[in-house]
């Protein structure tokens, strides 16, 4: 595995299939902040609580002009049963299932001996570059607090 992305490249494009069997693709929400929140599986407890945080502070980011999507490895199916199960309405969850963990790779997110993603934050900016990144031990719940300050300093 890499250690991800640099801060200042530009983020690579992709679509993945949502929670809800939509397309969502990277490219098409240009001029908006996108924080990609990797996790490693579905039906896990920090994922959960790390999902939670999102969905809880969805207006916070969309003061912040930045639109937050969750992405595993886990199925279409699997991620629509979690989501409702989490009450998740307003993000997004990305599956990244087929072929297996193909954006955790681009990210350098993957975790090869174990088959699911390391557990990192990536912001994108409004130009589709990557501003931040950080990859956290997969024993550890993301501080949403750090990524809206860091958010909120871009200006």
């Amino acid at each position: 595995m890499s250690n991800g992305l640099k801060v200042g490249e530009k983020a690579k494009d992709f679509v993945l299939d949502d929670h809800k069997g939509e397309k969502f693709k990277l490219s098409d929400l240009k001029g908006k902040r996108v924080l990609l929140s990797f996790h490693p599986l579905a039906w896990t407890s920090i994922c959960a609580e790390q999902m939670k945080s999102l969905e809880a502070n969805f207006e916070r980011l969309e003061v912040l002009n930045a639109v937050a999507v969750g992405i595993s490895v886990d199925s279409v199916p699997c991620k629509k049963a979690w989501a409702e199960s989490l009450g998740i309405e307003k993000i997004r969850i990305l599956a990244d299932f087929w072929p297996h963990g193909e954006v955790a790779k681009l990210y350098g997110t993957f975790r090869e001996e174990n088959g699911f993603s390391e557990r990192a934050n990536a912001v994108v900016d409004e130009n589709g570059k990557i501003a931040w990144f950080k990859v956290y031990e997969i024993s550890t719940l993301p501080d949403i607090e750090e990524i809206l300050v860091f958010l909120k300093n871009m200006g």
